[in-house]
């Protein structure tokens, strides 16, 4: 799908507050209810908006704690990349997860409440998983910034 100007904006404005009525949406975008509810619609249809969430304080649900830990695996062949992908995704405390170049294969971010729960996750649900070779933790002393919308060119 080829994004106009007009989606761009409907992107825009939907990153900034999901919960926009069509009606609202549409008068921020100079366009009629229809045709805006159509536009988003489409960019529903092509994955473009794959989901609508509601972004939640952490430290107002007692999870102060952000580590970002490195893990390198014994092995990098498939099934064992695969293998790791698919135990670490059933950790809530996994916000994100990725495959990396470098020192490390995966660099994943977790959100706890404590230096205790991250050692329960770490003990008890990381290093269980097979083929680990090596752990190494971050601890985030304060976030400078976190963005959930993706920059958009116009």
């Amino acid at each position: 799908m080829k994004l106009d100007s007009t989606d761009l904006r409907i992107l825009d404005e939907l990153q900034r507050d999901a919960s926009l009525s069509n009606v609202e949406l549409a008068r921020r975008i100079h366009l009629s209810p229809s045709p805006c509810l159509a536009r988003v619609k489409a960019l529903e249809s092509a994955n473009i908006i794959k989901r609508y969430v509601a972004l939640v304080d952490a430290p107002s649900l007692g999870l102060g704690l952000n580590v970002f830990i490195s893990i390198s695996l014994k092995s990098q062949d498939k099934e064992a990349l695969a293998d790791f992908e698919r135990r670490i995704g059933e950790h809530d405390e996994v916000m994100e997860c990725y495959l990396m170049t470098g020192n490390a294969d995966y660099l994943i971010r977790v959100a706890v409440e404590d230096i205790a729960a991250l050692e329960h996750f770490i003990l008890e649900h990381l290093t269980s998983i097979p083929g680990i070779d090596k752990i190494r933790s971050s601890f985030a002393l304060k976030q400078v910034s976190y963005k959930t919308a993706l920059p958009l060119q116009r």
